[in-house]
């Protein structure tokens, strides 16, 4: 490297020989004036690549320590195809040129106050708005009741564009699996609607879904004021209709609409169990403060397709716009996007007392780039024993990325924890909590229901090794797994929702460790029950370890030693117990299970465990009682032998039949005494 370097920047000597190569140079152009001239402009691109040629095998620092920079900027040298580290760089161009390695700012990407924020990254293919969609929190100030059923509710058949006419489209995502990403989604301008409007009397619904967490793939006009809807399926699959969330322009007010979405896949649906769509008023929300509520009548849920080939079910309902010429919006179930997430982290990372328990940092990127958040909250220790006792609470959400209902409970949760309550404060006392507020980030931006950009379930794939494919499961896992090395996790919550039951409860996993242990697992979800019986159904809870289901983070948790995992599930409804029954859920009922969880965390490690041993008790009775009513309904005698079933022996379909089977090959077995003991009694051989 020194002799190259020598042969380059020759200097002025004495010596016969440097002179002539020193005139030789100037002569082909490489070379003009003195020590300290720069090179020939025609010639600096030839001496770049004889330069990267003698240093491709030399080490850069001590390149860099004898070449001048100024000869290196915008030499192939530096290109990232020649550099083993993508993140070299030059610094400083108003000073001293050097390199240097660039902060891993990506790695270390949160919101801060002058980095408001990542920009949702999207799939290349997709097309997006520029106009960031933002609405209001509000609680309705009346309870708002479930939709009263009359039995005449009616059921239109499908019509189609053939009949109809197509008046919002989108293509769906070209190709068949995830290629690329970047910042606002698709290059090219954006596409307009499918139809423009003719003049001011025209009273055409403009449709729009292209914005984060949108999902409505076709409008088809069949009526002056009625609408066929197509939702289009998470992205590279075929399959998962259930979350819908667009909007709607032009109004009108004096009114009926009816709209019915013909692609749906689940055969139950809590559409008919009372549960009404949301509606949000544009008007309203800059008016008189009014959010999101429930609006809809003449529901139904039904299948729509014809018996042979893929089932698919249809949801209608009618609704009155408040005012003409709104900008309205309808979904599922409340949206809380990942912006939405961002602006809340940035208000914790801003605030100077909060952000003293609360360190935000990256867990990994997503398939698409967008950063999975990683909260660790607790109080800062004395000293690194003080810190080593204590214990560890892992909580995620949004791994189904449809499921809303998680991340307003782990808002929630969010807002408790860093309070100033008192019982806050003894939590992070006693604790360290380990957040993932978004495991999913990319299919809540995309609007998917279930599934990632690899167009599969998270939740069935928390044993994978494939940490290119499922980055934020692999690195949630391993996370766990330095916690638990390091101190007992006592407890793991994944928050859900569910689109077939009402209220909230919990699935957990059956431990058979030992007597000493039975029950334990059922302890915590029944604490929260007795906190909130008005949301929280403990007979709802189920506790078992199907095979099936071995892929969740539930179960995978479970089996890496955190012997209190559970799934929480919230329905996208609402209630049917205490003073709530027949009621929606708003957002702030599940903002209030977050505080729940925690009054019940230290109830549950509460020093006094009377109260645990309490609620040990009346589980057992309870299981017992539940235990001789299904006994009964499988038509079997409440004798004593049955005492060794659990609950989760009769739970499953399975586990029933092989029940009776076993009543049945009993009840035989008695016969055939009874008919001994007869004969023996008669005085007949055995």
């Amino acid at each position: 490297l020194s002799l190259s370097i020598l042969f380059f920047f020759p200097q002025p000597s004495t010596d016969p020989y440097e002179s002539f190569m020193h005139h030789h140079l100037q002569y082909y152009g490489y070379f003009k004036g003195k020590c300290g001239s720069t090179f020939a402009p025609q010639s600096r691109k030839r001496m770049q690549s004889l330069i990267l040629v003698c240093c491709k095998s030399a080490d850069v620092k001590e390149f860099t320590a004898l070449c001048p920079i100024s000869l290196l900027a915008g030499s192939p040298m530096l290109d990232k195809a020649f550099l083993k580290s993508k993140q070299l760089t030059l610094d400083h161009p108003e000073g001293p040129c050097v390199l240097r390695l660039r902060e891993p700012r990506d790695l270390f990407s949160v919101p801060s106050f002058r980095s408001p924020g990542q920009a949702p990254r999207w799939p290349r293919e997709c097309e997006v708005i520029k106009k960031e969609i933002h609405h209001i929190e509000w609680v309705p100030p009346e309870p708002e009741p479930f939709y009263q059923a009359t039995g005449y509710e009616r059921a239109p058949e499908i019509v189609g564009e053939e009949k109809g006419t197509v008046v919002y489209y989108i293509n769906p995502a070209k190709g068949s699996c995830f290629t690329g990403s970047r910042a606002g989604g698709a290059r090219e301008p954006i596409k307009p609607p499918a139809v423009a409007l003719k003049d001011p009397e025209d009273a055409t619904l403009l449709f729009e879904s292209r914005f984060e967490s949108g999902n409505l793939q076709k409008a088809v006009r069949v009526g002056e004021y009625e609408y066929e809807l197509t939702l289009r399926t998470d992205l590279y699959t075929s399959k998962h209709t259930q979350w819908f969330y667009f909007r709607v322009q032009n109004t009108r007010k004096a009114v009926t609409y009816r709209f019915t979405i013909v692609n749906l896949m689940k055969a139950k649906s809590l559409y008919n169990m009372g549960m009404k769509p949301l509606l949000y008023s544009q008007r309203d929300a800059e008016t008189d403060g009014v959010g999101w509520r429930r609006e809809g009548g003449d529901i139904r849920y039904y299948r729509c397709s014809p018996e042979e080939g893929q089932a698919l079910y249809c949801f209608t309902w009618t609704v009155r716009f408040p005012h003409n010429h709104d900008t309205c919006f309808f979904a599922h179930f409340y949206p809380y996007t990942y912006s939405d997430l961002q602006h809340y982290l940035m208000t914790v990372v801003n605030d100077p007392v909060r952000s003293q328990y609360c360190k935000l940092r990256a867990l990994c990127k997503s398939l698409a780039g967008n950063t999975v958040y990683l909260l660790t909250i607790t109080s800062p220790s004395i000293n690194p024993s003080a810190a080593a006792v204590k214990k560890a609470v892992v909580l995620s959400a949004r791994v189904h990325p449809g499921e809303t209902n998680g991340s307003w409970m782990m808002r929630g949760f969010l807002d408790f924890i860093l309070s100033d309550s008192p019982d806050a404060q003894l939590l992070r006392d006693l604790f360290i909590f380990k957040v993932v507020p978004m495991l999913n980030p990319d299919g809540v931006i995309v609007g998917n229901y279930r599934c990632s950009l690899a167009g599969r379930d998270l939740n069935r794939n928390y044993k994978t090794v494939m940490k290119e494919s499922f980055p934020c499961i692999w690195h949630t896992c391993a996370m766990v797994k330095r916690v638990l090395e390091e101190r007992e996790i006592l407890l793991y919550c994944d928050f859900h929702g569910h689109s077939r039951k009402n209220n909230i409860f919990m699935y957990g996993c059956n431990n058979k460790s030992g007597p000493a242990q039975r029950f334990h697992e059922r302890v915590f979800p029944f604490m929260l029950s007795k906190n909130a019986p008005e949301k929280f159904s403990f007979h709802s809870c189920k506790f078992k370890v199907q095979k099936s289901k071995e892929g969740t983070g539930r179960i995978v948790m479970w089996r890496m030693g955190i012997l209190n995992s559970y799934t929480m599930e919230s329905t996208f409804s609402g209630s049917t117990l205490g003073n709530k029954s027949d009621f929606h859920f708003t957002s702030e009922d599940l903002k209030s299970l977050g505080y729940h969880v925690c009054d019940t965390l230290l109830d549950f490690c509460d020093p006094d465990r009377s109260k645990f041993q309490q609620c040990l008790s009346e589980i057992q009775k309870l299981l017992h009682q539940e235990i001789l009513r299904k006994l009964a309904d499988l038509g079997c005698e409440q004798e004593g032998a049955w005492s060794d079933l659990s609950l989760s022996d009769i739970e499953s379909r399975k586990e029933r039949n092989n029940l009776r089977q076993k009543y049945t090959l009993r009840q035989g077995l008695k016969g055939q005494a009874d008919v001994l003991v007869r004969d023996m009694t008669n005085g007949k051989p055995c």
